[in-house]
């Protein structure tokens, strides 16, 4: 009886162990070979799981954003009162950008084919990549933002835009194509024809 119970525990810690693992394959690196192989479908799995991802990615600058007012805040970092005001102004504007972002996760997770979301969510990974490079760049801020401005900036140029925007707005146009030209066909079928009017004939008076 023993034996059967360490076996099913055996099996549980099994399933369990690959369940994680399986869940931990689809991170930055795993999106990044699937982006440099051929085939840059993926499965509704896959959106999903990157969805996941980004929103840690904007949870992660989130944190990050705080961690940068703080400093500034308390002094920690050698900053002068104008430069401090440009700074928070930038971490003000990745605010936004970080609201935004959350906001079009959200929507894609319930309609991944919505183009203008995809579209806005890459501008925001894209606007935040170059914000956290600018601090990156600062003596004052890299050691807080560290390999976050990189990693953001594969995750939206490598990974969202070469795996989402681009094979949607691809599908997009696609499937617009039929419907421009049979609304064009139907524009053409309605205009009214024109009928050639004969030369009036002039005829000599006797």
């Amino acid at each position: 009886m023993r034996c059967h119970k360490i076996f099913f525990v055996e099996i549980i810690l099994f399933f369990g162990l690959a369940c994680i693992s399986f869940a931990e394959d689809y991170d930055l690196h795993y999106f990044l070979s699937k982006s440099s192989s051929k085939t840059l479908e993926l499965s509704k799995k896959e959106k999903s799981e990157l969805f996941d991802q980004l929103d840690g990615v904007m949870k992660k600058a989130q944190g990050i954003r705080k961690k940068l007012i703080q400093a500034l805040q308390t002094g920690e970092t050698d900053v002068r009162y104008q430069e401090g005001k440009f700074w928070m102004g930038k971490l003000e504007e990745d605010q936004g950008l970080i609201e935004t972002g959350v906001q079009q996760i959200k929507l894609l997770k319930e309609k991944p084919t919505h183009l203008v979301a995809s579209i806005r969510l890459y501008k925001s990974l894209k606007d935040l990549s170059s914000n956290f490079n600018t601090y990156n760049n600062s003596p004052s801020f890299s050691a807080l933002v560290g390999d976050s401005a990189p990693e953001m900036e594969l995750w939206a140029e490598s990974v969202f835009y070469r795996l989402y925007l681009l094979p949607l707005a691809r599908v997009k146009d696609v499937e617009e194509r039929p419907a421009q030209k049979e609304k064009k066909s139907s524009a053409q079928e309605k205009k009214p024809a024109t009928k050639d009017k004969k030369p009036a004939s002039k005829e000599k008076k006797p």
